[in-house]
């Protein structure tokens, strides 16, 4: 405030000895004020590309190596995986969003098991954070567990719709729990990853 004061003291100053009204000559509504990004706001969209760019490599990681990985017949579920622990660093309404979005490129992309999946992320996203953020304290274990229990729910749900549809077999449940392991092994390189672009901009949830 004080700094503020005496710019606007030495302006007034200025436009005295000069005889022009300083404030005039600054242009008013123009496209650059409209588009003026602050540093935070720089550092928040920074944040959720990186974010984007992340969930994009575990996709094409997931196309193109995991694929080809079969214990049993389960594979890892990368993607949704990364997808609900991301989320559970975030606002349950940041969460929420980043999960639908991230869901959608997933279903576009060719890879997710079908557009319920669309819903079924972003759903457990929202029952999960809430949960951890009601009555879990916030610590390392919390956003593990709480996106584990998320994704073992998710592949429940994906093995029953394809069990609906004729897709699989009930003797085949074993396998839904296999791919749910095999995920979490993931987690000890996604967690330092996620949480160093966390970082960027101030921690939303510190552990």
């Amino acid at each position: 405030a004080a700094l503020d004061h005496e710019i606007d003291k030495t302006l007034s100053e200025i436009q005295k000895i000069l005889g022009i009204d300083i404030k005039s000559c600054k242009p008013q509504g123009s496209l650059l004020d409209k588009l003026y990004i602050t540093k935070q706001q720089r550092e928040t969209l920074l944040k959720w590309t990186l974010y984007g760019v992340l969930t994009l490599l575990c996709l094409v990681i997931q196309d193109t190596f995991l694929s080809g990985i079969w214990v049993f017949g389960a594979s890892p579920d990368l993607v949704p995986m990364v997808i609900l622990l991301i989320g559970m660093m975030q606002s349950t309404e940041a969460g929420v969003t980043f999960a639908l979005c991230a869901a959608l490129f997933y279903f576009h992309a060719g890879s997710s098991p079908g557009a319920y999946a669309v819903a079924a992320l972003p759903l457990l996203e929202f029952a999960l954070s809430a949960f951890r953020q009601s009555y879990l304290r916030k610590s390392i274990g919390a956003t593990v567990f709480s996106a584990a229990s998320a994704l073992i729910l998710y592949e429940i749900l994906v093995f029953f719709v394809s069990l609906v549809l004729g897709r699989t077999y009930l003797s085949r449940f074993p396998v839904a729990i296999l791919t749910w392991l095999m995920s979490l092994l993931a987690i000890p390189v996604l967690y330092p990853v996620c949480r160093a672009i966390d970082r960027i901009g101030g921690e939303t949830w510190r552990e």
